[in-house]
């Protein structure tokens, strides 16, 4: 008998010794220690050799692959289920440097993707379940994390001054004089002075700012001025408005106003301000009311 076979037992006396999943985890630990053992005896004379021969580097590296994809092969069979069959995806790249050898595995089971049926009726069997739990305590909304990566630092510190400082005055400019009497076109939709207040970083990004956190629910944009018409008194003095009332013969100003949404200053309390802060007043916004919302165009 070889110095291996009294060294190792063989792969049926030790798949005997252990059940089940076991069976199968001391199986693949008797291939790599097998193979470890047989490497290990003659590594530093085919390393040496690899250095100048290439035929033995090749060698080398697909020995390796194989016990790689033995290894693969075998973690694959513990955690898939029962009848699912591995589908094989090797990008070329993988295909080159490992000479074809190893082969990735990856399940695409219907049943249990995140997007059927099942797995959302259980998903919604569950927000059910928890909704009527009167001992959970929740911390804030699911999509809170979701909105934090979907959202831009200029984004962010809008959102903080809208939070503290309270709406802000919006206007539109339009054609006016007579002909404004029977249709009016739009010269400058949306001008406000958010990105100058907040110290928005890249002010000319401000319309799809707005844009952006109008998709996302967090602010809303009411054809309703303001109560107190000081507010708007800075902002047709400004340099954007005034170009656009001076393009055409007879423009007329719309005021209008820009709001957080409820959700809008639950999230700002959440996420951006610090526990005490949180609990402090902050200027009051207006809930949108039907139709009463208009997206700006960047």
């Amino acid at each position: 008998m070889s110095l291996l076979g009294k060294v190792m037992p063989t792969a049926s006396a030790v798949a005997d010794t252990v059940p089940g999943l076991a069976r199968v985890a001391a199986d693949a630990a008797w291939h790599t220690a097998g193979w470890g053992v047989r490497s290990s005896a003659r590594t530093g004379i085919r390393v040496a050799r690899a250095v100048v021969d290439q035929d033995v580097r090749v060698g080398l590296m697909r020995e390796t692959a194989e016990v790689v994809g033995l290894v693969a092969g075998t973690a694959a069979r513990v955690v898939l289920p029962a009848g699912k069959q591995p589908t094989l995806e090797l990008t070329e790249a993988d295909h080159e440097s490992t000479g074809g050898d190893i082969v990735l595995a990856r399940t695409h089971d219907a049943e249990t993707s995140e997007d059927s049926l099942p797995v959302l009726r259980r998903r919604g069997a569950d927000l059910l379940d928890r909704s009527r739990d009167v001992w959970a305590d929740e911390q804030g909304h699911p999509a809170y994390a979701r909105i934090l990566d979907e959202l831009a630092p200029d984004e962010a510190r809008m959102l903080l001054y809208l939070l503290k400082a309270g709406p802000q005055p919006s206007v539109d400019v339009r054609t006016g004089g007579p002909a404004g009497l029977v249709g009016s076109t739009m010269i400058a939709p949306g001008l406000n002075m958010i990105a100058g207040r907040s110290g928005a970083r890249y002010p000319e990004r401000v319309p799809a700012y707005l844009n952006n956190l109008f998709r996302l629910g967090l602010v809303w944009f009411s054809k309703e001025p303001l109560a107190d018409p000081l507010e708007y008194q800075v902002l047709e003095a400004q340099p954007d408005v005034l170009e656009a009332l001076h393009s055409v013969k007879f423009a007329k100003i719309v005021r209008r106003s820009v709001h957080l949404t409820p959700f809008g200053e639950a999230f700002g309390r959440t996420t951006l301000v610090d526990e005490v802060a949180a609990e402090a007043a902050f200027p009051e916004h207006q809930a949108p009311g039907t139709g009463g919302a208009d997206l700006p165009r960047a």
